[in-house]
């Protein structure tokens, strides 16, 4: 997880229940991410930023079996569960992670063949100043590639937001929430991205994940978005649990369960975005 989400801690076993449901962006991400250059006939060089538990950093070491791939996260709990995954690969390569700070996160030019971030930049204020460096850190014909949720104008933001900002909880929770401005439209991406030596392919999905369970929805945002209220209220047992009932009550309201035992439906955009380098940038 992103440094900019320094407010929050992280709970790997939370944010993991819903590890199917999460994994498919990242998966339909790296179906659409090309080879990365070898310089020197070597194996790739890869950076996940914001590997979380490392769940799906481990998937890069099936697509490039002896590639050197460096998972990088802000949350010590991240890194502890995402430790599992590290050492050699069966294809001669390595996987292993490190402690690192999406907000001023700047490796050397020509570091990586291929630099991914998967639901990560949105905790990141400003991240799409941090691109003209991060496309330098790529070898020529390397891949800067990530996804972010694109939902926060979803009633679960919306109502998060504004119990947050009620008269009961302004002042314990006021202004910790991100808004819809957290990240970009896929144009604005392309815009940023897009120029001489730089390729890329921006677009949309908006997914219908059907969750299980009670209050799945809660249960979705306990691992996720709703992780700086977890954190304020962490010391005050009865306050988190009369936040939690209040916005459960909102939540089940926006997103009825399907009639007849079906699950429930929750719809969530997301944005996602390949640039490749074509030539060594200024």
């Amino acid at each position: 997880m992103p440094a900019a989400e320094a407010a929050a801690t992280w709970d790997p076993r939370q944010y993991l229940r819903h590890c199917g449901h999460r994994a498919r962006p990242f998966a339909d991400l790296l179906a659409r991410v090309p080879d990365p250059p070898r310089p020197q006939g070597g194996p790739p060089r890869i950076a996940d930023l914001g590997c979380g538990p490392g769940n799906v950093t481990r998937l890069l070491a099936q697509r490039w079996p002896d590639a050197h791939i460096t998972g990088f996260d802000n949350s010590p709990a991240m890194l502890a569960e995402a430790e599992q995954y590290a050492g050699p690969t069966p294809g001669g390569g390595r996987l292993d992670f490190a402690p690192a700070d999406a907000t001023d996160w700047t490796p050397a030019p020509g570091t990586y063949d291929l630099l991914l971030s998967n639901a990560t930049l949105q905790w990141v204020r400003g991240h799409a100043d941090a691109f003209p460096t991060w496309l330098r850190a790529l070898t020529p014909g390397g891949t800067f590639a990530f996804q972010v949720p694109g939902n926060f104008d979803a009633p679960s933001h919306v109502l998060m937001r504004d119990l947050c900002e009620s008269a009961r909880w302004r002042g314990r929770l006021g202004g910790r929430l991100r808004h819809a401005d957290a990240v970009l439209t896929p144009g604005a991406y392309l815009e940023r991205l897009a120029g001489p030596g730089c390729e890329v392919d921006a677009w949309e999905t908006t997914y219908l994940h059907v969750l299980e369970g009670d209050d799945p929805v809660l249960d979705w945002l306990k691992g996720t978005g709703l992780r700086p209220v977890l954190t304020a209220l962490a010391d005050d047992e009865e306050a988190l649990n009369a936040f939690l009932t209040e916005y459960g009550a909102l939540l089940r309201e926006a997103y009825p369960a399907i009639p007849g035992g079906g699950g429930t439906v929750l719809p969530f955009r997301r944005v996602f975005v390949v640039a490749r380098v074509l030539e060594p940038l200024a």
